[in-house]
């Protein structure tokens, strides 16, 4: 059984995602964004070990605790490539954004591909590449859980924004209708902030990229 814990943390409620296999305890920490205490906390019950820190994307409200993160566990970051340019700008991020506190550059420690696959337990991810809301933006499946870690590519209603540095509607769009939405359905989502989801439903009813998306939205 695949096992997804979440903590809403940090001044833009970003979800922190406990996910760990339920059989053997292995787990992996998603996008830790901070109030490390309370995302630890996730790992009980269950005793969950938590093996390696998977970043959907580099923006602060993502990583802002992977540091700590890092020391505290003892355990390596990834990233895609393209997003590791926010890494080495999280001080700039943490005062453009109004962060509290000392932040320093964060070297991840691998970069994650499109279509690797990570193993966790008897459950294996599949990195998608979603590039739209960043260039380096993705997503992670699980397929025999039918499960998704969508970042902020696809929220529950919505879209990522795509006005920062390296966003692009266009490609954001594409990512969704070519690489999530053909996994199903059945597929739930937990995406970067706000509530889980099905796919299906918003591939039907996304008023930006579903089939009754507005005129104007590619």
């Amino acid at each position: 059984m695949l096992v997804v814990r979440s903590a809403v943390v940090g001044p833009f409620a970003e979800n922190t995602y406990l996910v760990g296999d339920g059989e053997t305890g292995e787990a992996l920490l998603v996008d830790p964004g901070g109030e490390l205490p309370r995302v630890l906390a996730l790992c009980e019950p269950g005793g969950f070990r938590i093996t390696r820190l998977f970043l959907t994307h580099g923006h602060i409200d993502h990583v802002s605790g992977c540091a700590e993160a890092k020391r505290l566990l003892g355990v390596p970051c990834q990233v895609h490539r393209e997003d590791a340019g926010w890494l080495d700008a999280i001080p700039q991020q943490a005062r453009m954004f109004g962060f509290e506190g000392a932040f320093e550059p964060l070297a991840a420690e691998r970069f994650h591909v499109d279509g690797e696959e990570i193993a966790l337990g008897e459950h294996v991810g599949r990195v998608l590449h979603t590039p739209g809301h960043s260039r380096g933006s993705c997503c992670l499946f699980f397929e025999k859980a039918a499960t998704l870690i969508s970042g902020d590519t696809l929220f529950a209603g919505s879209v990522g924004r795509t006005d920062l540095p390296g966003g692009d509607f266009g490609e954001l769009a594409r990512s969704i209708r070519e690489k999530l939405f053909p996994l199903g359905d059945g597929v739930r989502f937990f995406p970067g902030h706000g509530p889980a989801a099905m796919l299906g439903d918003e591939r039907r009813a996304n008023p930006f990229v579903g089939e009754g998306a507005r005129p104007g939205f590619l």
